[in-house]
């Protein structure tokens, strides 16, 4: 643990045990710039203590690259709750997380992630008032999609050489709450919409509402578009399907679409333009700054807008020097981290 703390540099890394609420959790901070840091809380299973440390201490340093990327004032890190099989009072678990959080000084802000929610967050709240993503805060599926949204059309502008996507044909892998709010703002604005999902229901209120053609899931990555979107789990981009791809663009909301980083050097190389999941789906984490700091109202829209400006910029660099866009958005984000 401690040699994939310093290889990602995270400084601090704290657990908390609590036997009366079975809460067991650990926060991982990045970054030592800003005196604040901000980040996600997972509540997932995880098969041992030390996937779940590794998987916090990895998206700890994430976060910080996200944040500055995004242009937010914040540090990058990252709470895992240990989801067991039963937990007798959920609510009395988060408020134990809660009472932790207050702990750690105002060093970390809670926020939601995988397996988590705004009731979640209004429980920590009651201990605490280093969090976000509460129900008052407003949730933060809306803001992701619409930076996503800004980060299709700066790859539409860069690979196809317009941002009007009347037309194209957008493949969208995944209708969560920020895939199927991303599908509406395709259909907005013109595209041809093709999608997959693991569950049938939202396939099929996608082709109701959207007038979306289903695609088999299996299918999905072979399946010709113009720009394709997994907005589903991560590391859903490998070796084997990014062979099968047979589109210009790949530009989504997913997480950690990248199993290895040469895997965006094999994009490259079929002449698929990339753009990096940490900048392009940003959007949450700005409204989860912004709504903690009390800007979001006058701020959200041009952190938002700024999502699609980055990719520009990262676009013409990578183009310029025959690279990956994943490879100079990881440079940006070193020299803006580590200086």
């Amino acid at each position: 643990m401690f040699a994939l703390m310093q290889s990602t540099r995270v400084q601090h890394l704290r657990v908390i045990v609590d036997p009366a609420t079975g809460l067991r959790a650990v926060v991982a901070i990045h970054g030592e710039r800003h005196p604040q840091a901000l980040g996600g809380c997972r509540y997932l299973h995880y098969p041992d203590d030390d996937s779940a440390m590794a998987e916090a201490v990895r998206l700890a340093e994430v976060m910080s690259f996200k944040a500055a990327l995004a242009g937010l004032p914040v540090g990058g890190a990252q709470a895992v709750i240990m989801r067991n099989a039963y937990v007798d009072n959920r609510a009395a678990l988060f408020e134990a997380f809660g009472r932790f959080v207050e702990t750690l000084n105002g060093t970390y802000v809670a926020a939601i992630d995988s397996g988590t929610s705004t009731a979640d967050m209004d429980c920590v709240a009651l201990h605490t008032r280093h969090v976000t993503c509460t129900a008052g805060a407003g949730d933060t599926s809306r803001p992701t999609a619409e930076g996503v949204f800004a980060g299709i059309r700066a790859a539409a502008l860069a690979r196809l050489g317009s941002s009007d996507l009347e037309g194209l044909r957008v493949g969208v892998q995944g209708l969560g709450h920020i895939g199927y709010t991303l599908a509406s703002l395709l259909r907005g604005a013109g595209a041809d919409l093709l999608v997959s999902d693991v569950d049938p229901g939202r396939v099929q209120l996608a082709m109701d509402q959207l007038d979306a053609r289903p695609v088999a899931a299996e299918r999905m990555a072979s399946t010709p578009c113009d720009i394709f979107a997994p907005c589903g789990f991560g590391a859903m981009l490998n070796y084997q399907s990014v062979g099968q791809l047979r589109c210009a663009a790949v530009a989504g909301c997913a997480n950690g679409q990248l199993g290895d980083l040469a895997v965006a050097d094999q994009l490259e190389e079929r002449g698929i333009l990339y753009a990096p999941d940490y900048v392009i789906n940003a959007g949450g984490l700005i409204h989860a700054a912004l709504s903690h700091s009390g800007e979001a109202d006058g701020q959200l829209a041009r952190y938002l807008q700024g999502i699609g400006q980055r990719l520009t910029g990262i676009f013409a660099q990578a183009q310029a020097q025959h690279r990956s866009p994943a490879r100079v958005a990881q440079e940006m984000a070193e020299r803006l981290v580590y200086g």
